[in-house]
């Protein structure tokens, strides 16, 4: 029997969540970013208008403002994005005791014990829908499938306020057409390394030989490879909220980012690592844990990559330390 796992995205995550304190401003194009005022930082976050109007996740302010001259910038408040994640979480635990976190804003719910009870697992993720949006007042894009790679793909498949289903019987039709760049963990340099052997779409990397697969990328060729045939057997981890620290396991927490551009200003690079500090420093409260040590990967376009690491003087929690 396959499994039922949804993953589901909330849509333009920060952006909505500033504009329903702001309803004022929910009907013009809002991005959530740096200092408007001195034309400093980067696009963290933007909503389906700002979208539209070309405004990227990652670019600069000066480009996002000359793009969308009308474009309202709201600083981050990541205590409120947690609030809502934390919503969006207890939802989600009406249906399964099985949901991983993927950021603030995404999750995997495994539902396969839970469809005798709910329905389908497209019956169940139109009820989450329907159930965020009156209660939080955000939208959400919900992709079913067997695994979670596909069930990934699904959310992202149509935006916004979407449900995507993938079975054995469609995915060819909807995965594998599509570029191999939309694959979960294909970032831009591994799709310019599959360009270059001629390898465009997701089917094309499925019906590649695994062995040239290693060759070119090392063990993540046989991952990306099990990815796109649908192959990911992966559990659904599931975040219990009720354990205090000393009764966790948890054994570090990060998060990370890629910049739709290389970052060659130092201001930029700095708001980029305040962002995933704040964000690994809230789930740290959130989880009643503190770290003793900090470490940093960065990784170019050639997929060069180093690692620095330090040892705090005493375990924290918080995002200035």
């Amino acid at each position: 029997m396959d499994r039922v796992i949804l993953h589901s995205d909330m849509n333009s995550f920060y952006a909505a969540v500033e504009c329903l304190y702001n309803p004022e401003i929910r009907d013009k194009p809002v991005a959530v970013g740096g200092n408007p005022e001195k034309r400093h930082g980067i696009i963290l976050a933007k909503n389906e208008k700002a979208k539209k109007a070309g405004v990227k996740t990652g670019e600069a302010l000066w480009q996002a403002m000359g793009k969308c001259p009308g474009l309202i910038i709201v600083p981050p408040n990541y205590e409120r994005y947690l609030r809502y994640s934390k919503l969006s979480r207890q939802i989600y635990n009406r249906y399964s005791d099985q949901v991983e976190p993927y950021g603030l804003d995404e999750s995997w719910v495994d539902c396969t014990n839970s469809v005798k009870i709910h329905g389908s697992g497209e019956e169940i993720a139109q009820k989450i829908s329907a159930e965020i949006k009156d209660e939080l007042g955000v939208t959400v894009s919900i992709g079913v499938s067997w695994n979670k790679i596909f069930a990934k793909y699904g959310s992202d498949y149509k935006k916004p306020d979407a449900i995507t289903v993938i079975t054995r019987d469609n995915y060819k039709k909807i995965v594998w057409e599509q570029e191999a760049g939309d694959l979960l963990y294909v970032g831009r340099s591994t799709q310019k390394k599959l360009l270059k052997y001629g390898i465009y779409t997701i089917g094309q990397l499925a019906e590649s030989n695994l062995d040239f697969l290693v060759q070119i990328f090392g063990k993540m060729g046989t991952v990306l490879w099990r990815f796109a045939n649908g192959l990911d057997d992966s559990p659904v981890k599931s975040f219990d909220e009720h354990y205090n620290g000393n009764e966790r396991l948890i054994k570090s927490i990060g998060n990370s980012i890629t910049t739709p551009r290389d970052l060659t200003n130092l201001k930029d690079v700095k708001i980029i690592i305040y962002m995933l500090t704040e964000s690994v420093a809230m789930r740290l409260r959130e989880t009643g844990c503190y770290c003793q040590t900090v470490a940093i990967h960065i990784r170019n376009k050639e997929l060069h990559s180093f690692t620095r690491q330090m040892k705090l003087q005493k375990p924290s929690d918080l995002t200035n330390e």
